[in-house]
């Protein structure tokens, strides 16, 4: 077969963009339905309590409200299920639907209103009163761990669940050890913030009993199914239709008590209902993420050989497991040696319920705290023992012939669980990024004064897991038209997925691009399908796509045989031709001919890099302002160079505003503080103007067909040990070493402050 094409490898500009640039694009908010009515949650104001009563009669009474649903209505509250990583410990603490006999945690929902306007629906929650005993807040781990006060009385416990990586003998490891270092770390709570806030328009059909629900994403076949299990009602009298979404990064698209609310409230009231956050919802009622705190250790030889890390991390779970909320500590534990060849690991994670939103996956879940304990802890080391930071590094990366190296084995758990690095150039990549940064010259900095500020730089490698779930859907049609219609299971999350599988399509199918009609994330489209997460869309979905088109040019070759009685293997296609025994057809000629292919892979990707940062340090104010920044990244095959970069540095970006801004914080009684934009930080196009990216495709993949790896979030993993080493560097004659996240002025600042005071003492 003939293969003209060369959408793969080209930086083809995004399909997606000119509709969504001249106001095309369609959000929940722009969907109008007939009758539509509005719906408004009424969330705890408590964090930890009982509910006496709630008392609805006068919201029931405002005019234009049709309904006002508590768990009374409801019944039997549904539960919602635990989609990645269950563990049978966790069981105990996932969520209901809506508050029943008890909140725990501020935002949880209690009530919600269903009027034929927004602003009734918002006046009449003014109108319930909601009568709450108060139980004492779990307000920290700590707090939680010592189990005084229980958030799930019949648990008995605090902890919900532990998970343990071992790799060899590492108790062994430091008692012969050269050296050894102990540190205590912690990464801030801080969440994904994407530009549109949830939303969600359930429309309820009482004549058929059909339920759509308009507005999900990333998971929108497993959502269906849960949806449609709580509903008691058939899969099939339920479909989940994704718009345009103003992105997701792991957060966004899961499970939540609002995607059972919402349709609920629509077959309860027998019409059509939406309900859109506000900015405050989303800051107290989306998963957060990342708040852990980590008691480290690291063991080496005197010439600078990592043996082993051992150490215990405990996690701030929030008030219950939600559906992906045993992803993070899964992933942190696992990760803790990233790209490093280190023999000997022990690392216990612990997750604590307690009275906070819950927590969930933000992009690069895990992997972005477990690579600031390792590459603050390695570069403790290297200063100790008098060698350079990135000698250190090149001297501890797994070499090529190392590879595939399994990583940690997780206690206690099942096969699904374990996972090896597949291939890389890891010491080749660093290199190249040590190149594109000038180390050598820069590293002269290191520590000076220099018009007033202290300048550092500092140099990380990360590995970023991709193409995880199993399995992906994708099926081609030919039209009368002579384009293609593709369907996949994947979904679009601002991540260029159109273009993208466009791009993989038309080379597949010896087509122009333009001839290519894609089609996403649906479940009125496919049989079945996935999703979007864990970097998997490209691999999953256009390995997908490469079976599909395969099995529709075989049905092509096979009805150009019969009717021209030759071989169909005598076939061959070019820009949409089909050429055999000297005769041409149209491929509109075969108009009708459908596939569908499911593409199947139990071993994940990895893409793998390095970073490079240089920053300056004012001492007397705390700021710092990151004078140049570099990632170099291998992902096997590249699909679009364009696409990529614009991912990598968004999630370099990203990472910054983890590492500086970002921060959800809690009083003692567990009321959020940081409930808008003018508390919660975050960063801006001119923050950050200094990011220099390189992506290569150094090694394919060998475990799919395209030879791609994942590659949406490695821009954003190894950004908070970088940063931190940077900044202690700039700060050695200070003494500091900054171990705790957010490094925001005032922290910096206070750790300057408390380093000059006890040089003072000595």
């Amino acid at each position: 077969m003939n293969r003209p094409n060369a959408y793969i490898g080209s930086a083809v500009d995004r399909i997606e963009d000119e509709r969504l640039l001249t106001g095309k694009g369609t959000y929940v908010g722009d969907l109008n339905l007939e009758h539509l009515l509005h719906a408004a949650i009424l969330r705890s104001p408590v964090s930890h309590g009982l509910i006496r009563s709630i008392d609805v009669s006068a919201a029931r009474a405002l005019a234009g409200v049709r309904a006002v649903i508590t768990a009374n209505e409801i019944g039997d509250v549904p539960i919602i299920p635990i989609r990645q990583h269950p563990v049978p410990e966790g069981e105990r603490f996932r969520q209901p639907v809506i508050a029943s006999g008890k909140v725990r945690y501020v935002g949880e929902p209690v009530a919600i209103v269903v009027a034929s306007d927004p602003a009734i629906a918002e006046d009449a929650l003014e109108l319930i009163v909601l009568d709450i005993e108060e139980l004492p807040p779990l307000a920290d781990y700590v707090t939680a761990a010592r189990n005084e006060c229980l958030l799930f009385e019949e648990a008995a416990t605090n902890r919900a669940a532990t998970f343990r990586a071992r790799m060899g003998d590492a108790d062994a490891a430091f008692a012969q050890a050269d050296y050894t270092r102990k540190e205590r770390f912690s990464v801030q709570r801080h969440t994904a913030f994407p530009m549109e806030t949830r939303g969600l328009l359930a429309e309820w059909v009482d004549a058929t009993g059909h339920m759509t629900l308009y507005g999900v994403t990333k998971v929108p076949f497993f959502n269906r199914r849960v949806l449609a299990q709580m509903l008691g009602i058939e899969i099939s009298a339920v479909d989940l239709i994704e718009v345009d979404v103003g992105g997701g990064f792991g957060a966004r698209g899961e499970f939540y008590p609002e995607d059972f609310l919402v349709p609920f409230a629509a077959r309860y009231v027998n019409g059509n209902v939406r309900w859109i956050e506000d900015r405050r919802e989303h800051l107290m009622a989306m998963n957060h993420a990342r708040e852990m705190y980590a008691e480290m250790e690291i063991a080496c030889t005197k010439e600078g050989a990592v043996v082993g890390i051992r150490g215990r991390i405990d996690i701030d779970l929030g008030a219950y497991a939600r559906t992906n909320g045993f992803t993070t500590p899964r992933n942190v534990v696992q990760f803790v040696s990233g790209p490093y060849y280190i023999p000997n690991l022990a690392i216990d994670a612990h997750s604590f319920v307690t009275s906070k939103t819950p927590t969930g996956t933000y992009r690069g879940p895990g992997r972005y705290e477990s690579s600031f304990f390792c590459e603050r802890l390695l570069d403790m080391a290297a200063t100790d023992l008098g060698i350079d930071p990135a000698a250190f590094r090149l001297k501890n990366l797994i070499r090529e012939e190392q590879l595939p190296r399994p990583l940690a084995t997780m206690m206690d758990l099942d096969a699904t669980w374990q996972t090896e690095l597949d291939n890389g150039a890891y010491p080749i990549v660093m290199q190249r990024c040590l190149d594109e940064f000038g180390w050598q010259e820069k590293i002269k900095l290191q520590g000076q004064l220099i018009d007033g500020r202290y300048h550092g730089v500092a140099v990380g490698n990360f590995v970023e897991g991709g193409a995880g779930g199993r399995s992906e859907n994708a099926s081609m049609t030919i039209e009368d038209d002579g384009m293609v219609t593709v369907a996949i299971g994947s979904t679009a999350l601002g991540q260029g997925l159109k273009t993208v599988m466009s791009q993989i399509a038309a080379d597949a199918l010896s087509l122009p691009i333009e001839r290519i009609r894609l089609l996403h994330g649906s479940t009125t489209l496919l049989t079945d399908g996935v999703g979007s997460f864990h970097s998997r869309a490209t691999v999953m979905g256009g390995s997908a796509i490469l079976l599909a088109a395969e099995a529709l040019l075989d049905l092509v070759r096979n009805e150009v045989g019969m009717r021209l009685d030759v071989p169909a293997a005598n076939t061959s296609f070019s820009d949409g031709k089909v050429e055999a025994a000297g005769k041409s057809f149209a491929l509109q000629d075969f108009a009708g001919l459908s596939v569908e292919k499911t593409f199947i892979n139990t071993k994940l990707t990895y893409s793998y890099g390095a970073h490079a940062a240089y920053v300056a340090v004012d001492a007397a104010t705390g700021e710092v302002e990151v004078l140049d920044y570099v990632t170099v990244e291998d992902v096997g095959r590249v699909i679009n160079p364009a696409t990529l970069h614009g991912q990598v540095l968004g999630a370099v970006v990203q990472g910054l505003g983890s590492t500086f801004l970002e921060h959800l914080q809690y009083d003692e009684n567990g009321q959020l503080l940081t409930g808008s934009l003018a508390d919660y930080l975050l960063p801006t196009a001119t923050d950050f103007p200094n990011i220099r990216s390189v992506s290569l495709g150094l090694r394919p993949c060998p475990n799919n067909p395209l030879g791609a790896k994942g590659a949406g979030e490695g821009g954003l993993i190894a950004v908070g040990g970088v940063i931190a080493n940077a900044i202690a560097s700039a700060l050695r004659s200070l003494r500091v070493q900054p171990c705790d996240l957010p490094l925001s002025p005032p922290r910096l600042w206070r750790l300057i402050a408390e380093a000059r005071s006890a040089e003072m003492s000595r």
